[in-house]
């Protein structure tokens, strides 16, 4: 049975930070791609980011560039996302998410967690 658990969210200020962990089980983390997505309500799902299955391809929302880090740990196959200098825009629910593709297409991905909120207040 396939698990994604996000963690990790929570409420800061503008300019604060934190850091979201995926803890996954029921398949071969190794093999897939991991991807960050959000959603903030009324608004579609974006992809945040998304890294390659052995980590050396990672991929960046233009919005997020420069102050978000995704990373993952394949022998604990858990996925991280830091963020950084947290803007009130970043407010959203955020989800870790499976594929197969190098994409940042919610359609792509294969198996998803059920989300950690983040509120920023500005």
């Amino acid at each position: 049975q396939v698990q994604l658990v996000e963690s990790g969210g929570g409420s800061v200020q503008a300019g604060g930070s934190l850091r979201l962990s995926c803890a996954a089980s029921g398949y071969t983390f190794s093999s897939y791609f991991m991807g960050w997505f959000r959603q903030a309500p009324g608004k579609e799902r974006e992809g945040v980011a998304y890294i390659s299955s052995r980590g050396d391809l990672k991929s960046y929302a233009d919005s997020v560039k420069g102050r978000f880090t995704i990373s993952r740990d394949n022998t604990e196959t858990t996925l991280y996302l830091q963020m950084n200098s947290l803007k009130f825009e970043d407010t959203a629910m955020y989800y870790c998410a499976a594929g197969r593709r190098a994409t940042r297409d919610p359609n792509d991905y294969d198996y998803w967690g059920r989300g950690t909120q983040v509120t920023v207040s500005s």
